[in-house]
């Protein structure tokens, strides 16, 4: 079996999915992420619990605007609706299992906002440039959220914008993001086994 290899080279992630999401279970990754990576900003997932579990290296991580540092064997569970952040800490590159319930939506947000950063098409924080933030977040307001700026100013600025993006030829969603194309590797590293107990998620055979 071969595991698609999904790199934001911005953001200094580097994700491989463990676990497709189906028939009720979540989307289960494991993320790599080099010293010095941090997600592309502070969000909230409306609808989705999102779990961090560390293996290896630290997590700075912001909960609800609680700081803390996640060590390994440290799971942080993030409710749905609730801000929050992460970056590594130190010099070494974290392994983190991501499990995100629902995430049929999340995988696809995620593809999109890793594709775009690829291309060329981010900023030096990995968030795509005005007028293709708008439609990607109107795409997916169910998915993800940004904190800022706020909601309120967003949703007119993003509404007015949407229109002048399209007539650009932009888009909200881009298939070839979606379809994966590129590297993939035959084994995923084995979760030691007082981690494995900690992730009810995977079955043995998901285990590595």
């Amino acid at each position: 079996m071969s595991y698609a290899v999904i790199e934001n080279p911005v953001t200094g992630e580097r994700a491989l999915r463990r676990h497709a999401p189906s028939d009720g279970s979540p989307l289960v990754a494991d993320l790599y992420a080099r010293p010095g990576a941090a997600v592309v900003g502070e969000h909230v997932h409306p609808h989705a619990r999102e779990t961090f579990t560390v293996v290896r290296g630290t997590l700075g991580v912001r909960v609800g605007g609680v700081e803390s540092h996640a060590v390994p064997g440290t799971r942080v569970v993030v409710p749905p609706g609730t801000p929050h952040d992460w970056w590594t800490v130190g010099d070494e590159t974290a392994f983190v299992i991501v499990e995100v319930d629902p995430g049929h939506r999340f995988e696809a947000m995620i593809r999109n906002l890793f594709g775009l950063a690829a291309d060329g098409r981010a900023d030096s924080a990995g968030r795509p440039g005005l007028l293709q933030a708008a439609l990607l977040a109107r795409e997916f307001d169910d998915t993800i959220r940004f904190t800022s700026p706020p909601r309120a100013v967003q949703r007119p600025l993003f509404a007015a914008l949407a229109p002048i993006a399209r007539m650009r030829g932009l888009q909200g969603r881009y298939e070839k993001y979606e379809q994966h194309t590129g590297a993939t590797v035959e084994e995923l590293e084995t979760i030691p086994p007082e981690i494995a107990v900690l992730l009810p998620a995977l079955t043995p055979d998901h285990r590595g």
